[in-house]
């Protein structure tokens, strides 16, 4: 006896879906993958990383310090290297201000471009020599003592030496001594829990003096 249920005959509405589908198929093919929101993790994640990270670079007096970039315009100066109006204060003697005027050339020069205070340049006139010297020291980051016969015979820096170690004694890196025609023997009694630059080293010890500062200067951030 044959069965009454009969399969669709061919060209009946059954085809229809199926073309439908074909359709859908090539409509969803032919669109373009849309691109997905990229988050900072996954950028960073993407960065390749070297097999084997090499140390930092050497800071000693072979190697150059890199550079500090100035801040752009509208950023926040409020804080680090631009918390203060100098980098480097240089104290000397009168009879030194030749050799001091050569040092403040040579760390204000190149990229690094630091800021310095040279007393008979930069102190305000008719300004009091106490307030000035103070003013200097708590203004600036840094303080290199030009140590010679003559900065151990004048009383003024004497005093600038003396305030320097009271406002940061124990702060590494702030006071840079560069002592310069005098015996190891005539160093400060007060500086002797720290090194000095020695002045009769390559460029007058220039070059260590400006990596000193610089490094003491990458620390602030």
């Amino acid at each position: 006896m044959a069965s009454s249920t009969s399969s669709p005959a061919p060209g009946s509405r059954s085809k229809k879906p199926l073309g439908k589908m074909a359709d859908w198929f090539r409509q969803a093919l032919a669109r373009k993958p849309t691109k997905m929101p990229v988050s900072p993790e996954s950028a960073l994640s993407d960065v390749s990383h070297p097999s084997s990270p090499d140390s930092p670079p050497s800071l000693g007096s072979s190697s150059e310090v890199s550079p500090i970039p100035a801040p752009s315009h509208g950023s926040d100066s409020s804080g680090g290297r631009w918390s203060k109006d100098y980098d480097v204060c240089v104290c000397h003697s009168e009879e030194d201000l030749a050799a001091a005027q050569e040092l403040v050339s040579y760390l204000e020069g190149g990229a690094a471009s630091l800021r310095c205070f040279l007393q008979l340049r930069d102190a305000t006139p008719g300004g009091a020599i106490v307030s000035e010297l103070c003013h200097a020291l708590s203004s600036s980051h840094c303080r290199v003592l030009l140590i010679t016969p003559g900065f151990l015979r004048d009383p003024w820096c004497r005093y600038q030496m003396l305030q320097a170690l009271s406002e940061a004694p124990g702060a590494e890196g702030r006071t840079i001594p560069l002592m310069s025609g005098l015996s190891r023997a005539a160093y400060p009694a007060e500086l002797r829990y720290m090194y000095f630059v020695d002045g009769r080293g390559p460029e007058g010890g220039f070059r260590q003096v400006k990596e000193a500062v610089m490094r003491y200067l990458q620390t602030l951030g």
